[in-house]
């Protein structure tokens, strides 16, 4: 299965998805230099965000699937109000294999997720999530009903199911990862067990890069894994402009690595 980040493909990734290792928030530092990054994003400015995953399917080929959101951001007393708005889906798979997928995902298009942002960028609360959850859980039955998916309305009942800290972290993933200070995958310098970081910098943007190794289960075996991630830092707004991270499968003899997943978020000026 292909799975997405974010509002949509989060959620599909702990429901049904063989998820790739990632580090729990609790057993890595916050970056000390995205925290000490300015946080002043451009208000009233319309931007593009671009989610884009690629991961290996059944058949061994790498599948493409991107969401593509409108962000707009607005001052409210001393923090910011964030409207984002899922306006389309794009992927090269065959519809057999984006459809759960894509029945979680369509009711979602159009629909505005309000976020309120902490004044220096350290906390994000989604608006009125519970109404969002009831809207969506009923646009999944309503939109399987009419297209005869039994399988609707049994995965509404396990997005209901989730605990709503859970739902809303998930739901949350891909606007935490944009804001530096809220991003703690974002490294000064990693943790024990041999992850190498690197931070240059070319004026206002800061680039990190950071190697993990991990391991993950293939036919039953455990199989070396590194994971490659860079972010791009504009530090005058502290927003990640380009988050970048893939998942290599290393060979037995380690003379060669397979791209298993990649996942890309781009911010860019809207056109």
């Amino acid at each position: 299965m292909t799975t997405a980040g974010g509002l949509g493909g989060l959620l599909l990734l702990a429901l049904a998805a063989q998820p790739l290792p990632v580090p729990a928030a609790g057993d890595i530092p916050v970056a000390a230099s995205a925290a000490r990054s300015a946080f002043a994003p451009p208000v009233d400015t319309p931007l593009t965000y671009r989610v884009t995953t690629r991961r290996i399917g059944r058949d061994g080929t790498l599948i493409n699937f991107a969401l593509v959101y409108a962000l707009q951001w607005q001052r409210v007393g001393r923090g910011y109000r964030l409207e984002a708005v899922l306006q389309r889906i794009d992927s090269d798979a065959s519809p057999e294999v984006t459809r759960t997928l894509s029945l979680l995902l369509r009711p979602l298009v159009g629909e505005a997720v309000i976020y309120l942002v902490a004044p220096d960028g350290s906390r994000i609360d989604m608006v009125d999530p519970g109404q969002l959850w009831e809207r969506v859980v009923a646009r999944i039955e309503a939109t399987g009903a009419e297209a005869g998916r039994p399988e609707a309305k049994q995965l509404a009942a396990l997005i209901a199911a989730l605990p709503a800290a859970e739902r809303d972290r998930l739901a949350t993933a891909d606007i935490r990862a944009l804001i530096a200070p809220a991003n703690d995958a974002i490294l000064l310098a990693g943790p024990d067990g041999g992850d190498s970081v690197s931070v240059t910098h070319d004026g206002a943007l800061r680039t990190i890069a950071r190697v993990e190794r991990a391991s993950t289960p293939v036919k039953g075996k455990g199989q070396p894994l590194e994971i490659d991630n860079l972010w791009t830092v504009d530090t005058a707004t502290g927003l990640v402009m380009r988050e970048q991270r893939q998942s290599w499968i290393v060979e037995a003899k380690g003379d060669g690595r397979t791209l298993v997943e990649e996942r890309v978020r781009a911010l860019e000026a809207a056109q």
